[in-house]
């Protein structure tokens, strides 16, 4: 009996140890047998960190709705919301170095304001006489500057027409990333309460562009956290108040 107990005692460290510890294997996303040692890996719950050893394999300290960031130099970052601790496999991107194409626009300037020349200036001609240079002042004054003030309203539309394609494409991004899929497979939400879900919490442009790139399954994680904290009224969307008819 007392062999027993003092067995029990042993092994419950071991066992809750185990149940705090997510483990798991990093490779290449291309080369899927190539290993990736050196990788870190961090809780971003927690704050624990470690890295993958020379076989690319890792463990740390973890517990389910924890939220996994994996980074390596040349790869691209990757996050893993923990759903449970079972042993993982991991395939990170390689980063690509190509460079996007530049569209230039060629913009024809008026010839009146390039080569217009100061209206108070004086013609100036250099004359030898007995070796010594001296000026001779010319009494034809250049006309007047004629502007294109067309061209200030045309780079302020131009500005406007970047800033739409920029919001444009951001809204593409958000769509891309915070989707119906993504959050019932991080949240296990789905129907009215996705819908919900989806409604209140959907990052804004301002949000996403200001951090770089933007963590949606992080983001995702920590929304889920405030959602449950919720009261069920507060989960739902309030009805739109019925205009009055006379």
């Amino acid at each position: 009996m007392y062999k027993l107990i003092i067995f029990l005692l042993l092994a419950l460290p071991i066992s809750v140890f185990a149940q705090t510890v997510t483990t798991g294997t990093v490779f290449d996303y291309s080369k899927k047998t190539l290993s990736l040692p050196g990788v870190s890996i961090r809780n971003l719950n927690s704050k624990k960190s470690t890295s993958t050893n020379k076989e690319g394999k890792y463990a740390i300290g973890a517990n389910i709705g924890d939220l996994l960031e994996f980074s390596a130099v040349g790869y691209h970052t990757d996050t893993l919301y923990l759903t449970n601790l079972l042993n993982r496999t991991i395939y990170l991107p390689v980063k690509s170095n190509s460079l996007k194409d530049v569209d230039v626009t060629a913009v024809r300037m008026n010839s009146q304001v390039t080569d217009a020349k100061d209206p108070l200036a004086e013609k100036y001609t250099l004359l030898s006489t007995g070796g010594n240079l001296n000026r001779k002042r010319m009494t034809d004054k250049v006309g007047g500057l004629n502007l294109n003030l067309g061209y200030g309203k045309y780079k302020r539309q131009q500005r406007k027409e970047a800033d739409l394609e920029e919001k444009e494409m951001y809204l593409e991004e958000i769509d891309e990333n915070f989707t119906a899929k993504a959050i019932t497979d991080m949240t296990k939400l789905e129907g009215e309460e996705l819908k919900n879900f989806m409604i209140i919490y959907r990052p804004s442009v301002e949000t996403v562009k200001a951090e770089r790139p933007y963590r949606y399954a992080y983001y995702i994680s920590l929304a889920f956290v405030a959602w449950k904290k919720l009261t069920p009224q507060e989960r739902k969307l309030q009805d739109l108040p019925k205009l009055k008819t006379n």
